[in-house]
């Protein structure tokens, strides 16, 4: 028993480790002809496939080749954190109304319907989006947007055709407001019934007894939802594709303004970096996902620095 489960344990660290370790070997030499420009620079280009290659750096490659992925991680971290800010609204709100509003009879099956947002293939969302969501956001909500925020400039118009930052954001939202309701209901759910009586013995009102009682002591909870919502965030790949509008190269001026992610790029410019005849093309595309994984690495070690200073639950 002891040994199988430690098998069990070692195998989740191994397969990080064998999957960095792949990369790191994969992507150097892509590291080493990108150097530290490939973070301070922003521009994408696998250069002229049609001439001769060239040494740069004592590294094959063709004339003009550059890679600097300023845009994508703009774009990546922006369209993250965004959707992490709307789920959280939507999911606490949500949760609220789950635990503390209806019957107790509705809960489980009302929670079910949020949960299975989880279970849609991204694709679907992708779709959904493109058909549907993105042509709405832009004929009917990004206007009065517009509108309201005319003292804004990331506001301001021209809004585009509705795929950009902001409609990513949305789907990434709809993606990830699941993890962070299951878990935060949960949690609810654990809380004794003595915490709520007592709260409402003193006067409170129900929304006072949600907001600065249960709430109040769901610090931990609410990190470790977040982390894993926000795991869900960086990686998404399809859905963000085809409504981010794959901008290159570009900056986004503006919340509507199109971009491109990691994730979504890496999938987007594989057929094309498969072309380079020197491989380094693929190679910096490895190189991206090295630096995708080691922001996932960095987002959990945080998390787990933020849990441990966190108080615990105040009663």
């Amino acid at each position: 028993m002891r040994r199988l489960t430690a098998t069990a344990a070692a195998t989740v660290p191994l397969i990080l480790a064998v999957i960095t370790g792949f990369l790191v070997f994969y992507a150097a030499r892509a590291i080493r002809f990108n150097g530290l420009a490939f973070f301070t620079t922003n521009g994408w280009s696998i250069g002229n496939q049609y001439a001769n290659p060239i040494h740069v750096h004592g590294i094959l490659a063709m004339p003009g080749m550059h890679f600097g992925i300023v845009f994508l991680l703009v774009g990546t971290l922006a369209s993250a954190f965004l959707a992490l800010l709307f789920a959280f609204a939507l999911g606490i709100g949500a949760t609220l109304f789950l635990t503390e509003i209806v019957p107790t009879r509705l809960t489980r099956p009302l929670s079910t319907f949020v949960e299975l947002l989880a279970a849609i293939p991204s694709v679907v969302y992708g779709l959904w989006g493109i058909v549907f969501l993105a042509p709405f956001l832009a004929r009917h909500v990004y206007p009065l947007v517009a509108r309201l925020g005319e003292a804004v400039p990331f506001l301001a118009r021209p809004i585009g055709a509705g795929y950009g930052l902001l409609t990513s954001a949305l789907i990434l939202t709809l993606m990830i407001v699941p993890f962070i309701t299951a878990i935060l209901r949960d949690a609810l759910l654990a809380v004794g019934p003595e915490l709520r009586e007592a709260a409402i013995s003193l006067g409170a009102t129900r929304f006072e007894v949600a907001t600065r009682v249960l709430l109040r002591g769901q610090g931990r909870t609410l990190i470790g939802a977040g982390i894993l919502a926000l795991g869900r965030a960086l990686g998404e790949t399809m859905a963000v594709l085809m409504v981010s509008g794959n901008a290159l190269n570009t900056l986004p001026e503006r919340i509507y303004s199109p971009i491109s992610t990691m994730a979504a790029f890496i999938a987007a410019q594989l057929d094309s970096a498969l072309g380079d005849q020197t491989g380094l093309a693929v190679r910096s595309l490895a190189e991206i996902a090295l630096v995708l994984l080691a922001i996932s690495i960095l987002t959990n070690i945080l998390s787990r620095l933020l849990l441990r200073t966190s108080p615990p639950l105040r009663v």
